[in-house]
This record gives structure tokens, C-alpha cells and sequence, in this order.
């Protein structure tokens, strides 16, 4: 038992005892601090942010696509040569230089030699960066050289090749309506599978890859998208309704992988974005993860499922 004459630990001033006045400032201030942070959705992200600039890059990509097809083209590399940059960045804050003049030269070059030279060249538009990317490591020197040159290889393959396929798919006939259903689809996945994942996500697909994915918001992904894919089928591409059926479904598990792949690439550079130029979706490769593993699917769907079309 403690000696009522011995001064109080809050007389002695070693742990002062809040009064009631500072203890209601410190909680006014409290909720003021938490009242002037924005709030994001339960998926993480700023949800009104998202939507203005998903519905800004589709309102770009649509004007290109039935306007202008050059200006689709020069999009398409744009997106080629910031996604490069993007992992770049990170690649070369997590210790591995990879040079971005070869992978900025291979951004541009492989759209353009897919629209004016086809699958043909685009191949040999693909060697050319990598001997590019090769030359450019031996003068620059030989320091981690190999992790440098695989790291380029990569990039050169997930970025620039596989957004360049888009240009593939509207060299052919009707390439229009097929880009145009494999956006919609793409959104479809993402809005219905944010939707149902958000209302009734319970078991992740891949905790480890990404927590916040789960099961049921890919089941929503594979319903929602089925109805537009049918609803696009017939109206659009004036296909059997089975069609979109395939193409709904195949879309939306390469836009998963896709979008899952690229979380397993931050998760292991220890990043949360690729960057922020993006309000809402965060870097580029954020907005353009699902695309670039949709995009050759559709186009070997397409040859494959419509040949009227194309």
C-alpha cells in the first residue's frame, strides 16, 4: 500500500494527469484530424477519383479508335513508354538498373511497326529492342548486367509487345468493335467484380498476392461480364450470343491474372502503387494490368471465334 504523505506520480509531474480541458481538446483535435483526411472505399482506393479518370482514358482511347486510328496508335504507345517508366523506377529503387532509352525507343517502335507491318513486324521490331537493349548494357558497362538485361527482356515482353496486340486487332476488319468490346469487358470485370467483392467478399483468391481480392468478387467479375459479352455479341459484332459467352469469360481471367500479376510484381518490389499520376488507380500499369494480359487473348479469340469479323 502506497504512503498517503508521499507526493502522487502526478505531483512529481513524471505522468501528468490530463484535465478534463486538454482531454477535450485532444479529442476535438482528433476528430478534426480524422474529418480532414479523405475517405476511400472499402476497396482502398478513391472511388469518385477512379471513375472521372477511368471514364477520361476511355473517352481518349474511343476517340482515336473511330476518328483518328494514328492518334489510337500514338495513345497505345504512350501508355507503352510511362508503363516502362513506371517499373523502371522501381526496378532501379529496388537495386536493378534498367536502362528506359531502349525501353522508350521499343515503347514506340513496337505500336507503330504493328500498325504499318503487322504481326511480322512487330516480331522483328521486338529482336531489335532486345539487341538494343543488349548494345546498350555493353556500353554502359558491365555492372549487374545480367539482372539489368533480364529485367529489360521483361519489361520489353509485358509491356510494350502485349498493349501492342491492340494495334494487331484494329489492323483487321471491324478491329474497332473488337477493341471496343474488350474494353468493355475489362471494365465489366473490374466494376462488377469491385462491386460484388466490396458487398460480399469473404475468401481471397490469393491473400498472399492480394488480400483484397476474393472468390466472390470474381464470380461477380464472370456474371457481369457474361451479360455484357452476350449483350455485345449480338449487338455489336453480330456473332452468335455463345461467342460472348467465351469471350466474357476467357477476358476475365486474363484481366485477373493479369491485375494479379502485376500485385505479385509490387508485392515483391515492396511498392503498394507503381506510381501516382493516376487519382484513383494509382500509376498506369495500374489502369492497364488487366489490358495487357486481355488484349492477345481477345485478338487469338477473335481470328479464332469470328472469322466473318475479321
Amino acid at each position: 500500500m502506497s504512503n498517503p504523505t508521499e507526493p502522487s506520480e502526478g505531483a512529481t509531474g513524471s505522468r501528468p494527469v490530463p484535465s478534463p480541458a486538454a482531454g477535450g481538446a485532444e479529442s476535438l483535435t482528433r476528430r478534426s484530424s480524422k474529418a480532414a483526411t479523405p475517405k476511400s472505399s472499402r476497396a482502398g482506393r478513391d472511388l469518385p477519383a477512379a471513375i472521372i479518370v477511368g471514364l477520361v482514358l476511355m473517352g481518349v482511347v474511343l476517340t482515336g479508335l473511330f476518328l483518328l486510328p494514328v492518334a489510337f496508335v500514338a495513345t497505345v504507345a504512350v501508355f507503352g513508354v510511362l508503363g516502362c517508366w513506371e517499373v523502371s523506377r522501381a526496378l532501379n529503387g529496388n537495386g536493378i538498373e534498367v536502362p528506359m532509352v531502349p525501353l522508350a525507343v521499343a515503347g514506340v517502335a513496337m505500336p507503330f511497326s504493328a500498325y504499318y507491318g503487322g504481326l511480322e513486324a512487330l516480331g522483328m521490331a521486338l529482336m531489335a529492342s532486345v539487341l538494343l537493349m543488349f548494345l546498350w548494357r555493353i556500353f554502359e558497362g558491365p555492372a549487374k548486367s545480367v539482372a539489368s538485361i533480364i529485367s529489360g527482356v521483361f519489361l520489353l515482353i509485358w509491356v510494350p509487345l502485349m498493349v501492342s496486340f491492340a494495334v494487331l486487332l484494329l489492323n483487321e476488319p471491324g478491329g474497332h468493335l473488337l477493341i471496343t468490346v474488350m474494353m468493355l469487358l475489362v471494365v465489366s470485370n473490374d466494376t462488377f467484380g469491385y462491386l460484388v467483392g466490396v458487398l460480399f467478399g469473404k475468401h481471397p483468391m490469393a491473400p498472399k498476392i492480394s488480400p483484397k481480392k476474393s472468390w466472390e468478387g470474381f464470380a461477380g467479375s464472370v456474371a457481369g461480364a457474361t451479360l455484357v459479352g452476350v449483350l455485345c455479341a449480338i449487338f455489336l459484332l453480330n456473332t452468335h450470343w455463345w461467342v460472348g459467352i467465351l469471350l466474357a469469360v476467357a477476358t476475365v481471367a486474363a484481366a485477373t491474372s493479369g491485375d494479379l500479376a502485376e500485385s505479385m510484381v509490387k508485392r515483391e518490389l515492396g511498392i503498394k502503387d507503381m506510381s501516382t499520376i493516376l487519382p484513383g488507380h494509382g500509376g498506369i500499369m495500374d489502369r492497364l494490368d488487366s489490358v495487357v494480359f486481355a488484349v492477345p487473348v481477345t485478338y487469338v479469340l477473335s481470328i479464332l471465334l469470328i472469322p466473318g469479323a475479321l
